[in-house]
């Protein structure tokens, strides 16, 4: 490795100090004849590298990084100097190659390590990111990013212990820093631990922290542990302080619609409308409250605002959605041209467009086109619970015998008596025991939005996690026999839930449902699963007694594609009883009359590494 002489390292400094000052054409000028003449010198070609990437020119740049590197491909300084400038750039994935690439080199480099597992997260590495980043924290245990890094890794991984152990160990080293007890808010939350997180949103504001996107979280909090005046006042006071900011608007909405004097009215989206009309110019807030109308049934609003939107500026989105309205209120053919129009510019690579569209042709009759697109779409996203379920309709409807196979209603659901939980003489008395703590938490006065329930509450948040030893028994008990379930599965590396399972399972959500008289599930999947479940707290008599009324029907398309198919399979309830189902069945419940009401407690599951 060649030296520089002392004219030459007299020219670097130089070339150094008008860096500094932000000067690149003086530092280039003198960069560029300096690694002409010391061509073999690593820190001639660095300088040159830097230079151009202060002058704008990363190609050219990358070039003399590569000659550096060749020269020098040990030392550290030229690696992070290139991989932070080709990000600086944009070009995260070139740069994501250069950490890697640094920490085969250096192995014990704490920054190396650092920075090439925050490139395999961000491009979906997960375990790789994690090697990385535990082998950083490690390395350099006193620096706060690392643990940051680590946590943001292991709740994407839904490790949620060891990232909520990760934020704190971050929050020891960088008290003051608020993104830190933001996402330890975030993590606390999906724990179910509501109090904790609303505190880790407080120290963020007092850290100085007014994003809106941590305040939006501060109010789900809130909703979670059911302080609902405070839940009211925040989050009045985000779209008061950040009218632009459309979760803000979006969170008071559902706040409303669900536990407002007006809850399930059309009067509970009347501040949304209010703050599109005060904000013409703005279209994600435009966006966002036709999305609201939409999944609020108000269908034909939400056209009115999508024409308008699409005179103003047209763009592929906006006619999916101009698609998705005039499907839901029924004008299947100008529907079936917006698909169309739609089609050539999202349909190769947005799985909801490609979903919504399978929808469209399952309805309009077209069932052969509907399985082909729906096979198309698991290209996209091959474990999409939603193309899956509608994919299985359609070789239903085209009585193709792979329906069988992918749904096996006679081998893959099953009602399971689940044992006693510890610490309770019988389940019986468990079950008068959970009530009264679910009871509790069913404060909503209408049904939420965005989910399967018609005439019923469902518990805010994660119900797994909360302080409530009663919750906490029931999951232990649930466990045991999922466990025992998933052991009696058949083994097929060719099937999207058999190839799928483990040992065990981590729950991905976790709720309560109380369907009031006259309430039930409409047809749904689960997107969030790999597998889902029912397990029965009370039932009503007419529910107990063991006919249809209640029950948990599967199979069954939702009414709104018109196909009119009966279920596939039936199951009646029984107290104290659990069922499970692969995740991308169609299921929902029969309506009962009692006044009684029918609680369950339900789940996602994904399965466990």
């Amino acid at each position: 490795m060649k030296a520089l002489n002392h004219r030459q390292a007299q020219d670097a400094s130089l070339a150094f100090s008008h860096l500094a000052r932000g000067d690149a054409a003086a530092a280039l000028a003198i960069a560029r004849p300096l690694a002409a003449e010391a061509e073999g010198a690593p820190d001639a070609q660095h300088l040159l590298a830097l230079s151009l990437l202060a002058s704008g020119d990363a190609d050219a740049a990358t070039v003399a990084f590569e000659a550096a590197l060749r020269l020098a491909p040990g030392q550290p300084a030229i690696f992070a100097n290139y991989g932070r400038g080709l990000r600086r750039f944009g070009r995260r994935i070139e740069a994501g190659e250069v950490w890697q690439r640094m920490a085969l080199a250096l192995p014990g480099d704490s920054t190396a390590r650092l920075e090439a597992g925050l490139a395999d997260l961000e491009a979906g590495r997960l375990e790789a990111a994690l090697a990385h980043l535990r082998e950083a924290v490690r390395l350099a245990p006193a620096v706060p990013r690392a643990w940051h890094a680590l946590g943001n890794a292991l709740r994407e991984a839904d490790r949620l212990a060891e990232a909520d152990d990760a934020f704190h160990r971050a929050i020891a080293l960088d008290p003051r820093n608020p993104l830190l007890w933001a996402n330890l808010g975030g993590v606390l939350r999906l724990r179910g631990r509501s109090d904790a997180a609303i505190e880790a949103y407080a120290q963020a504001r007092a850290c100085g922290a007014d994003d809106p996107v941590v305040r939006e979280a501060e109010v789900g909090a809130l909703i979670d542990a059911l302080r609902f005046d405070l839940a009211f006042e925040r989050a009045e006071s985000l779209v008061a302080d950040h009218p632009e900011h459309f979760g803000g608007h979006t969170t008071l909405a559902e706040l409303r619609w669900e536990y407002g004097p007006d809850a399930g009215r059309d009067s509970a989206l009347t501040p949304f409308r209010e703050a599109v009309a005060r904000r013409p110019d703005s279209r994600e807030l435009a966006l966002s409250l036709v999305s609201l109308l939409l999944e609020t049934h108000q269908a034909g609003e939400a056209l009115e605002r999508l024409q308008r939107l699409r005179r103003e500026a047209d763009h592929p989105t906006l006619v999916a959605m101009q698609a998705n309205a005039l499907q839901a209120l029924g004008r299947h053919d100008e529907a079936a041209a917006a698909y169309a129009e739609a089609d050539g510019a999202l349909g190769a690579t947005d799985v909801h467009f490609a979903n919504a569209y399978v929808r469209h042709l399952l309805t309009a009759g077209e069932w052969a086109a509907a399985a082909r697109r729906a096979e198309a779409a698991l290209a996209i996203a091959p474990e999409h619970q939603e193309t899956w379920a509608y994919l299985a309709t359609a070789w239903r409807l085209t009585q193709d015998p792979r329906e069988d196979w992918l749904c096996g209603f006679d081998r893959f659901v099953e009602l399971m008596p689940v044992d006693v939980p510890r610490g309770f003489a019988s389940m019986p008395a468990f079950l008068d025991a959970l009530r009264e703590g679910l009871d509790a938490l069913h404060q909503a006065r209408n049904e939420p939005v965005r989910q399967s329930v018609r005439g019923g509450s469902q518990t805010p948040g994660r119900l797994f996690g909360r302080a409530d030893a009663r919750i906490a028994a029931l999951e232990a008990a649930l466990t045991a026999t999922i466990e025992r379930f998933i052991a009696r599965l058949p083994k097929d590396e060719t099937h999207p839930f058999l190839r799928r399972a483990a040992r065990s399972v981590r729950y991905t959500g976790s709720w309560s449902v109380k369907l009031w008289q006259s309430g039930r599930h409409a047809n749904h999947f689960h997107s969030e699963g790999w597998m889902s479940s029912a397990f029965y707290v009370a039932l009503p008599p007419s529910v107990a007694a063991g006919g249809d009324a209640g029950a948990l029907q599967l199979g069954q398309p939702p009414v709104e594609l018109g196909l009119d198919l009966p279920p596939r399979r039936i199951i009646h309830p029984h107290e104290g009883h659990l069922a499970l189902f692969p995740s991308y069945l169609w299921h929902g419940t029969v309506p009962f009359d009692d006044e009684a009401p029918r609680i369950t407690v339900a789940f996602d599951m994904l399965p466990k590494a």
